[in-house]
């Protein structure tokens, strides 16, 4: 197994196995947070205040060029190298690219925390772990506003932290999915719509929604399936990703978001403070039950089942792609 875009079936599964298993220990390390790391740099050297916002835009389409181009050498060279020295070598650093593009044991211990502390009554510890993983503000919400929060990232963020990445795993390998982590880790960070980012970080914003199209309602797809493998009510899901999902300001979130609330029976959406701002954003599904302790634990098991369908056809991918 040489070169920068081999990646076998079995090392999909075993990527998926390492993920599951270790999730994303804070001292180890870990390319995403050396990507967080180059974007920050970049963008102290390129963003310049009180540029127009034409030229705003233009520094931030270099910006996002530099930081893509960087990220996909840099992992070209490892495995380039790696494939010279040895192609054992080669093949366990495409596994561990591979293990850390991926979220599944991360996003479950994150939302399991925030479960956690508010099931114990620790509402204000709920508000903070929260802010961890979401952009809205967090002080002000209650129990149901919390819950309501913490279902909407993990649906959203099974596109971006698991979907994604195995579809770019199975059509380029590590390399294609190092890449779409730096375009995905670039729209997290400066993808607002606020006075700094708001031309700046355009173009991050633009092509982190293309990139995500397919596998957003790839997202939805899976998580319909997930939850009739569960004996969830999958017709509702799939009507409500068909009536709903376009709803949403983004071209992709609304697609996993309206798949779990339809799944789930709650109502996703509504208003959010975002950087000291209410907005009011579109509703996804209907309240027949409220978002609670027992919906998040019904999404985890969509997370973890719907995780594990991807896995499989990214490997049966890799196979055929192989043959």
């Amino acid at each position: 197994m040489s070169g920068i875009f081999s990646f076998s079936a079995p090392f999909v599964l075993a990527a998926f196995a390492l993920d599951l298993l270790f999730g994303d220990p804070p001292r180890w390390p870990h390319p995403v947070r050396w990507i967080g790391r180059l974007i920050e740099t970049t963008e102290r050297v390129v963003y310049k205040d009180g540029d127009t916002p034409l030229g705003h835009r233009l520094r931030g389409g270099l910006f996002w060029t530099v930081n893509v181009a960087a990220v996909a050498g840099c992992v070209a060279g490892i495995l380039a190298a790696a494939s010279w020295i040895h192609g054992a070598l080669a093949g366990l650093c495409s596994l561990w690219i591979a293990y850390t593009a991926l979220a599944t044991r991360s996003l479950y211990d994150e939302s399991k925390a925030v479960a956690t502390a508010l099931e114990s009554g620790r509402i204000d510890e709920a508000r903070r772990l929260l802010s961890r993983i979401v952009s809205r503000q967090t002080e002000h919400l209650d129990a149901e506003g919390i819950w309501k929060a913490l279902l909407e990232t993990v649906s959203e963020n099974l596109s971006d932290g698991v979907i994604a990445p195995l579809f770019y795993l199975a059509l380029g390998g590590p390399l294609g999915a190092m890449v779409y982590k730096a375009v995905n880790t670039m729209d997290s960070m400066v993808g607002y719509q606020n006075d700094r980012y708001r031309n700046f970080g355009w173009w991050a914003a633009r092509m982190d929604d293309l990139v995500n199209w397919i596998p957003a309602r790839l997202t939805a797809l899976v998580l319909v399936a997930a939850g009739a493998a569960w004996g969830l009510d999958w017709r509702r899901g799939w009507a409500v990703v068909q009536r709903d999902a376009r709803k949403h300001k983004s071209p992709n979130a609304g697609f996993p978001e309206a798949a779990a609330a339809g799944l789930l029976g709650v109502q996703l959406g509504g208003p959010g403070i975002y950087f000291g701002r209410t907005v009011d954003k579109p509703t996804l599904g209907d309240s027949v039950r409220p978002p609670d302790g027992e919906a998040f634990r019904i999404m985890v098991r969509l997370l973890f089942t719907a995780s594990a369908l991807a896995v499989l056809a990214a490997a049966l991918a890799r196979a055929l792609w192989g043959r």
